[in-house]
């Protein structure tokens, strides 16, 4: 019997042709392909492939779907409204889009996120999911990128590499030509930065940039989380060597323009280990219950001139980065630890708030301008808590007092007295006026020399630090007051916070419902008065630091702009950042304004200005994102040494793949897996924000309180995995 031949198919059929080109002719709308164009973009050629496209797409026109512009060339029929937004990306490759067109935040599923990544501004279209009728949507352009360099671990094959980023926000690795890895080695930790992404790849195509070292050493993860978000951790030479060349001298052609403040007497109260001192108060009594008190701030502006290369590298940092073990200063050392720095014993040029009060705190008389200080003495704020505590003169010896013709060291103690009763009562009329009181615990590390996390403290807010926070914002209130209220409006930098969103509040009252706390959201008053008593009744509480946390992200972020809005968070009409011009290029720019209006200048170019404080924003950001990594990794560091103890811990956050539970000694917070969770079959109740076990009902809800151990810690990838072993049992 003859074998019959199997007939070869005449085609190969193109799967999902339809989708394929709507999604082109979607994507790029506002463009006509011929079907030529549409088989290049598929990368087909054969005779076959192109009878398909041809035939498809006059099937799509006769539904309407895509018109015919010209002959042969199609358009697609767009019945969608399309919106922007800002995509977040989860762990899991799906993310949500913050948009200002919706109230709630959409949902994008992994598989319409289509290239996009974290941060970027995308265009998208929303539709109602038919289950239970949320808002998902589909993005369908990017319009800018957030980011173009990565960092991450390489690994190196015969003709090319892939690095594979860290974080758990990036959902793809980046393919790199081996004639693009820079001498990289196998593992090595670097920086890539993306160059294109073609049409029909998993991945986008990148090259290293520099090689930071590897994985798991201390300066390399370091250096790698200043690089993840574009942050130098060094100067250019060009840079330092201009700083150096700076006329720092103290002149008496410079004083005779300036008021001179050198014979007040003038301190500093600062942390015990600050090594710049931006800020310095002076107090004078002038009889009558009436005080003379100088809020005095390095003139960074007077050595920071514009259209220099000095000023631009300001600029370009915006702020200090603030890590673990190592402050990356916006200013060269001889400006931010030197010139600029209102060191003990030391004449400096300032930028002054002078104000005339009584003792009741009411301001009689203000006045704004250039000065010369001089600073008798540096207290750190033990020194002077010690002394609101005992009421007594009790400046250690460290603390050495110039020779003044009075007796200087009581009247330093009866100054610091005063001034804490002064700060009190400015912080009960700031409360009464609806400000938030948000003294979150602050994670510290005692390190050793080779910068080895060896023990965790927390720092906490005492009266000494209250006294200066008071006084600083009295002299930011005071400072965008006066430039806020003239007529005609002038240009000006304001440091602005928005009222909290509705449905957050609603979220927040959500989960510390299950802790049994209640809002009153009836007015603006009354969200202010309930949120204090919320942050105040859980002070000290195994949800403290959980309640804390929730709170401030259900506030709006603070920002700077030209536009005065108010700071809601400070119950303040007018704010403004004057205090700080060392770390804060904004600071920098309020100061050159306010001088630029004493000497009767017309109004600053407000789009120019606008543009900056959006920029100081932005960088504000991205250094906040990096020191929170640097205490992320100096927390799993700090963890690897304790791997087989036992941990008492809360759990802060509850999902379907596992719970997050925060160690309540040091505030170190790790996943545990429910893959791991083996005595049960785990199941996530959204309502209640909880695991549930499918045969025994043991309910795993946010705020129980359990006891975990180590079970594995990723410095690379900064994730702390734990084992659960099981409720913590109260006696």
């Amino acid at each position: 019997m003859t074998k019959r031949k199997k007939r070869k198919p005449s085609h190969n059929k193109i799967s999902n042709l339809t989708n394929t080109i709507l999604s082109i002719l979607k994507k790029e709308r506002n463009q006509t392909f011929n079907y030529k164009q549409i088989a290049a973009k598929l990368g087909v050629n054969d005779a076959s492939s192109r009878n398909q496209i041809i035939k498809k797409l006059q099937q799509l026109k006769a539904k309407q779907e895509i018109e015919e512009v010209d002959r042969g060339k199609f358009k697609a029929i767009i019945n969608t409204e399309y919106h922007t937004g800002v995509l977040d990306m989860a762990a899991r490759g799906s993310g949500y889009i913050i948009s200002d067109d919706f109230d709630e935040d959409i949902y994008i599923a992994s598989n319409n996120i289509n290239k996009a990544l974290d941060g970027d501004e995308v265009e998208f279209y929303a539709y109602k999911r038919r289950k239970r009728g949320k808002i998902e949507g589909e993005i369908t352009n990017i319009v800018k990128r957030a980011k173009s360099e990565y960092v991450g671990v390489i690994q190196i094959h015969k003709n090319y590499a892939f690095v594979i980023p860290d974080g758990n926000k990036m959902y793809t690795d980046i393919f790199v030509p081996i004639n693009k890895i820079n001498k990289a080695e196998e593992g090595d930790k670097v920086l890539v930065t993306l160059e294109d992404w073609p049409e029909k790849a998993d991945s986008p195509n990148g090259k290293v940039l520099k090689v930071l070292g590897k994985p798991g050493e201390h300066n390399t993860e370091i250096h790698s989380i200043l690089a993840e978000y574009g942050l130098p951790y060094e100067f250019p030479h060009n840079v330092e060597n201009y700083a150096n060349t700076l006329d720092t001298s103290i002149t008496k052609e410079e004083i005779s323009k300036r008021r001179d403040m050198r014979n007040d007497l003038t301190f500093t109260i600062d942390p015990k280990d600050a090594k710049d001192f931006d800020d310095a108060l002076s107090f004078k009594v002038l009889g009558d219950n009436l005080f003379e008190i100088g809020i005095h701030i390095a003139d960074v502006s007077h050595y920071l001139q514009e259209n220099t290369i000095l000023d631009d590298e300001a600029y370009e940092r915006a702020t200090s980065v603030y890590l673990v073990d190592r402050v990356v200063p916006m200013l060269p050392e001889i400006l931010s630890n030197g010139a600029c720095s209102l060191r003990p014993h030391e004449e400096k040029y300032t930028f002054s708030a002078v104000f005339k009060m009584n003792d009741k705190a009411e301001i009689k008389d203000q006045w704004f301008g250039r000065t010369v200080t001089y600073s008798d003495a540096r207290f750190a704020y033990e020194e002077a808590q010690r002394i609101i505590e005992t009421k007594t003169n009790v400046i250690p010896k460290e603390v050495s007092l110039t020779g003044k013709s009075y007796k200087a060291d009581q009247l330093v103690t009866d100054a610091i007295l005063k001034l804490d009763k002064l700060a009190k009562i400015m912080r009960r009329q700031r409360m009464s006026s609806g400000a938030i009181s948000f003294d979150k615990v602050e994670v510290k590390f005692n390190l050793d020399e080779a910068a080895n996390p060896i023990g965790v403290f927390f720092k906490t807010s005492k009266d000494a630090n209250k006294l200066i926070e008071e006084f600083m914002l009295l002299a930011n209130k005071k400072v965008a007051e006066f430039i806020g209220k003239q007529n005609p409006k002038k240009t000006f930098v304001y440091r602005v916070h928005d009222e909290p969103d509705d449905s957050k509040l609603a979220s927040l009252q959500n989960v510390v419902g299950r802790f049994g706390y209640k809002l009153n959201f009836k007015d603006r008053k009354s969200v202010s008065s309930s949120l204090n008593n919320l942050l105040k009744e859980v002070v000290g509480k195994k949800e403290q630091n959980l309640v804390d946390t929730l709170a401030i992200r259900t506030m709006s972020k603070a920002e700077y702009t030209t536009h005065n809005i108010g700071h809601y968070g400070l119950a303040f009409n007018h704010y403004t950042h004057f205090t700080s011009p060392i770390r804060r290029y904004p600071d920098v720019m309020v100061h050159r304004l306010l001088q630029h209006y004493l000497d009767g200048g017309k109004s600053a170019n407000e789009e120019l200005y606008e543009e900056r404080c959006n920029h100081s924003s932005n960088m504000e950001n991205l250094a906040t994102k990096a020191e929170r990594d640097s205490i992320k990794y100096m927390q799993i560091r700090f963890m690897e040494d304790h791997k087989n103890e036992e941990f008492v811990g809360v759990i802060s956050g509850v999902t379907d793949w596992g719970i997050y539970v925060e160690i309540i000694q040091n505030k170190c917070e790790g996943m545990v897996s429910v893959r791991d969770m083996k005595d049960d079959h785990y199941q996530f109740d959204e309502d209640h924000y909880a695991l549930i076990g499918k045969n025994t009902k043991t309910m795993y809800q946010l705020g129980d309180e359990v006891v975990v151990k180590v079970k594995n810690t990723d410095l690379v990838k900064k994730h702390l995995d734990f084992t659960l072993i099981g409720k913590y049992e109260t006696n």
